[in-house]
């Protein structure tokens, strides 16, 4: 924390001795807090493409500093426990290959050094005597320790594996102060991470990393009483991306320890009367100011010497203020005294340029009127451009011409989607598919910036749906015959005449033949009508006729015959069928593939007429693709199976079977859209009241059937991207 206090007559020297005290005493009780050890010095040299920084210490280090590294901004970080930082500064240039500077920053008895870095790299540490030798590998390979002389000894540094690395585990905790914290085991430290925050999110990539499935999940942890709210993980080319949504107020910190990867999302307690919630994005240095009757000028340039930033004040900035702030962060504390003062800055770099609000909006008023004017006289350009892949008459609304070429209704002044200036013509060219513009020169680039972004290829996409029906049927009828014959009195009428020899006896109790019963011969008394008395027989299924066996119980002595046929048929059917539709289109173009028939059906007219119509009966797919940036594909979907139904009188029935959906499927994999599952059980029995239902017995006075029926309709869905065509041979 820097305090200052500030009458109306102290002047900057007096604030610039006033600092360098209090630094010292910051330097002298930092030393003093740190009793085991210290860092001394830093000093870097470049061997090759590699940096080599020395970290002298006060005593040998028990053991190497605790490092990781972060991709945005390009860093190494270091931290040294029970350590001070005994340089007398906290930011020393390098400039030495990739290494720009190191900062050392003290927290405590813990002194943490950071390496800003032109880019990502590798590194590696060492311990030689009472130094810390750090190795910036330069060629963006793996880092190999050494020594002080330069020379590679044995570290803990694993070899470049073959295949890119998985993250070993994910896990989520809640803090005591209610922070949400998510843990990530990475395979080794040299893993590059790429954190930021957009929106509400805070995005981590790992990347050259692999994630196994068992990680590959959606975790919801609203329930912790944290900001966090879901946690994301999956795979995304090379790398693996973690998305984690947090809600309400709230700041995050990343720290990485070893192979240990921790994200913490703290809750902000705002105090209601503040002008302005949340953290606002201040990250300065936190301060303590004490500004009595002090002017604006002198705080400015107070809070410029503290942030190390140049600022450059109007000469309309005037007057006095009192300000008493404590352990805020300086570019809070700036806000704070623009506000107090109506003034407004604005930021080119390093360089802040401060003065009156009204003063700055009249100047850049005026510059945006000249840059008008200069508009209505810099001289016309004409270029013509050639579109590959759209079409030139997509470009009519943009240049807001109409059919015929001219200014669209309203006028190109009135005209929104107009891109060119109110001088600016366009001519589109459908045959050779160009564009003839001409305008200024800085529309003519606009137009140049906007076709190298949308005259680009489409990605395609291969849909393929199969369409599984399967069916299960199982019927079975039971029947029976029974007839009654008496033959006594045959042959001659002599009373009690048995049947002799070889004379036959039908089993439905009509003898010799059936010309006499049917009428086709004259009755002479040589046959006997059929007594059969119970006739129900097993129904056939799908045009089979039932299995039959017959029984005859005679009494050879009194001529007297009771028949019996019992009749049985039982099928079991199993089916499957398989349609399996392709189509392959652009990103977000609409696809259709049919097949299939068209029956025709009668419709009335108005005269009361009938006439034929047709209706299709088609297997069709419609689908429209959208590739997501993380390669997903979102799908709508439209699938119809229709086939032909019964026939009626006015023409044949439609079988329909229809999904509709809107579904995301990642890249390759497959998705159950949705399933149709029909059964049919159906029960038959026709018997002899009274008779039929006497048990056991009952089965030779009735005819019974079962019928059971399942069907099933399954819809599956798979998109697979088509990969880029290599432009370079």
């Amino acid at each position: 924390m820097i305090a200052l206090r500030m009458n109306g007559a102290a002047s900057l020297t007096g604030i610039a001795v006033r600092m360098g005290a209090w630094l010292a005493m910051v330097v002298a009780s930092g030393a003093a807090l740190a009793q085991e050890n210290a860092i001394e010095s830093i000093t870097a040299n470049q061997q090759g493409a590699n940096v080599i920084v020395n970290i002298a210490m006060k005593n040998a280090p028990a053991r190497a500093p605790i490092g990781f590294s972060i991709t945005n901004p390009s860093r190494i970080a270091l931290d040294f426990g029970a350590t001070a930082n005994a340089t007398g500064k906290s930011t020393q240039e390098v400039n030495l290959g990739d290494v720009r500077n190191v900062n050392v920053v003290q927290a405590g008895e813990r002194t943490r050094l950071v390496l800003n870095l032109k880019r990502p790299l590798n590194y590696a540490t060492a311990i030689d005597g009472n130094s810390v030798i750090l190795t910036v590998e330069g060629s963006g390979g793996v880092a190999q320790a050494v020594d002080r002389s330069g020379v590679p000894v044995a570290a803990p540094v694993a070899a470049a594996p073959a295949v890119r690395p998985l993250l070993r585990d994910l896990d989520f905790r809640r803090g005591a102060n209610g922070e949400g914290r998510v843990v990530v085991d990475l395979p080794n430290n040299q893993v590059a991470v790429d954190v930021r925050q957009v929106g509400g999110k805070i995005i981590v990539d790992f990347l050259k990393t692999g994630l196994p499935e068992t990680l590959r999940r959606r975790l919801d942890v609203t329930d912790f009483g944290t900001p966090v709210g879901l946690i994301t993980t999956a795979s995304q080319g090379d790398n693996v991306r973690m998305t984690i949504e947090a809600n309400g107020l709230w700041e995050q910190s990343v720290y990485q320890s070893e192979t240990q990867l921790v994200v913490d999302v703290k809750p902000i307690k705002e105090d209601p009367n503040r002008l302005t919630q949340g953290t606002q994005g201040y990250r300065g240095e936190k301060l303590s100011f004490n500004f009595q009757n002090v002017e604006v000028r002198a705080a400015l340039q107070a809070i410029a010497d503290i942030s190390g930033l140049n600022i450059i004040t109007s000469d309309s900035v005037t007057g006095n203020l009192t300000l008493r702030l404590r352990e805020v962060p300086w570019d809070q504390a700036l806000d704070v005294v623009l506000q107090a003062k109506g003034l407004d800055m604005r930021k080119n770099g390093n360089v802040l340029w401060i003065a009156p609000k009204d003063e700055l909006l009249t100047k850049e008023k005026l510059e945006l009127e000249q840059r008008a004017q200069i508009a209505d006289l810099e001289p016309l350009r004409s270029e013509i451009f050639q579109l590959n892949y759209q079409k030139a008459e997509s470009f009519r609304t943009v240049f807001g011409l109409d059919a015929n070429g001219g200014a669209a209704a309203g006028g190109a002044e009135n005209n929104q989607n107009r891109v060119l200036s109110k001088r600016g013509s366009a001519i589109i060219d459908p045959r050779t598919n160009q564009l003839f513009v001409t305008d200024i020169p800085s529309k003519i680039e606009d137009i140049r910036k906007l076709i190298l972004k949308t005259d680009v290829a489409s990605r395609q996409v291969v849909i393929e749906a199969r369409l599984v029906e399967a069916s299960d049927g199982f019927s079975r009828n039971l029947g029976a015959k029974l007839g009654f014959a008496d033959l006594r009195g045959f042959r001659g009428g002599d009373p009690g005449y048995q049947v002799k020899g070889n004379e036959r006896v039908a089993i439905g109790g009509n003898i010799t033949g059936v010309g006499q019963v049917t009428g086709q011969t004259p009755d002479t008394g040589d046959a006997y009508t059929n007594t059969q008395f119970i006739n129900l027989p097993a129904a056939g299924i799908g045009g089979q006729s039932p299995a039959t066996v017959a029984f005859s119980l005679f009494s050879s002595a009194a001529n007297r015959f009771l028949n019996l046929e019992l009749s049985a048929l039982e099928a079991d059917g199993k089916g499957k069928i398989i349609s399996s539709p392709r189509v392959v289109t652009e990103d977000k173009m609409l696809a259709v593939i049919e097949q299939g028939i068209e029956l025709p059906y009668q419709v009335a007219t108005s005269s009361g007429a009938t006439s034929i119509t047709f209706k299709k009966a088609n297997l069709r797919l419609e689908v429209t693709p959208q590739i997501t940036p993380d390669g997903n594909v979102v799908l709508d979907v439209d699938v119809n199976k229709d086939s032909k139904g019964e026939e009626t009188r006015a023409g044949f029935a439609i079988n329909t079977q229809h999904v509709k959906t809107k579904v995301m499927v990642e890249n390759g994999g497959t998705v159950v859209l949705g399933g149709i599952y029909q059964q049919t059980e159906s029960n038959s029995e026709n018997k002899v009241p009274f008779l039929g239902d006497v048990p056991v017995l009952g089965y030779l006075f009735k005819t019974t059937g079962r019928t059971t029926s399942k069907t099933e309709l399954l819809v599956f869905i798979t998109p697979k991207i088509v990969a880029d065509r290599v432009t370079g041979r």
